[in-house]
């Protein structure tokens, strides 16, 4: 099986033109194929600001209204997805943006109301990985927006973790899948206050020691889990680095 590396970039480095540039160059360097999925969370609360709609956050997540939606697709979908191609473009990329209504690549379900009404923000059920594969296989370079439809013409606000969580077990089937994660620390970190303190690797027996012992704890375990229920879909190894680092493959690897 010929190798993919998918990486996913939080919006906070693809919004600020220096770090946009270091990121870019450093993806364009990676060999063979490969999948860049990109947030923008930032610029949708600034530019909602700025047409005076408010943004409201429940623990991290956004609530997408009806004039929210507008505002991320236009972020995502538009401004931030066709900056980063434009980019890549320039470094002899050939990346192509695209969201998950594009050829129907991720259909997803509004988010059921519980205790929160989340508003028009979807929960990926399908995706259609055999056409994203053929354009990869072409050379082309997929970069995804954090954005998906349900069949039925509206779009819906996805977390870009669940986006690229959900191409890398979907592609798994046709390539050689490394996922990596892009945070601000280098990688998962033994202790907080030490930012070279990183954990090498991890497996799930580790990963369990480590939360009883309580040095993995708060929003890291979720996404631990996220990378564990990656692997057992069969993507072959989860990185988690600092965006700086992607084209070293250093970090904690997960597997």
């Amino acid at each position: 099986m010929e190798k993919l590396v998918l990486v996913k970039v939080g919006g906070k480095i693809v919004e600020e033109a220096d770090t946009l540039k270091q990121l870019l160059r450093d993806f364009s360097s990676i060999e063979g194929y490969k999948v860049l999925v990109h947030g923008g969370g930032r610029s949708a609360t600034k530019v909602a600001a700025q047409l005076g709609i408010e943004s409201q956050m429940v623990n991290g997540r956004r609530i997408t209204d009806a004039e929210m939606l507008k505002v991320v697709t236009m972020v995502y979908g538009g401004l931030v997805n066709k900056t980063i191609v434009a980019g890549l473009q320039a470094l002899g990329v050939n990346a192509l943006g695209l969201t998950g209504a594009d050829m129907n690549l991720m259909r997803s379900v509004k988010r059921p109301v519980k205790d929160i009404d989340y508003g028009f923000v979807g929960d990926v059920k399908e995706v259609n990985a055999g056409l994203l594969a053929n354009l990869i296989a072409q050379g082309v370079v997929p970069v995804l927006a954090p954005l998906t439809h349900d069949k039925q013409g509206n779009l819906l606000n996805t977390n870009a973790d669940t986006i690229a969580g959900e191409a890398a077990k979907a592609l798994a089937a046709y390539f050689d899948v490394t996922l990596m994660f892009c945070f601000e620390k280098k990688g998962v970190l033994r202790d907080e206050a030490d930012d070279d303190s990183v954990i090498p690797e991890l497996d799930r027996q580790m990963f369990q020691q480590y939360v009883a012992e309580g040095i993995i704890q708060g929003g890291m375990i979720p996404k631990l889990e996220n990378a564990f229920q990656a692997i057992d879909a069969g993507v072959r190894q989860v990185v988690i680095t600092r965006a700086s680092d992607i084209d070293k493959q250093v970090g904690t690897r997960i597997f």
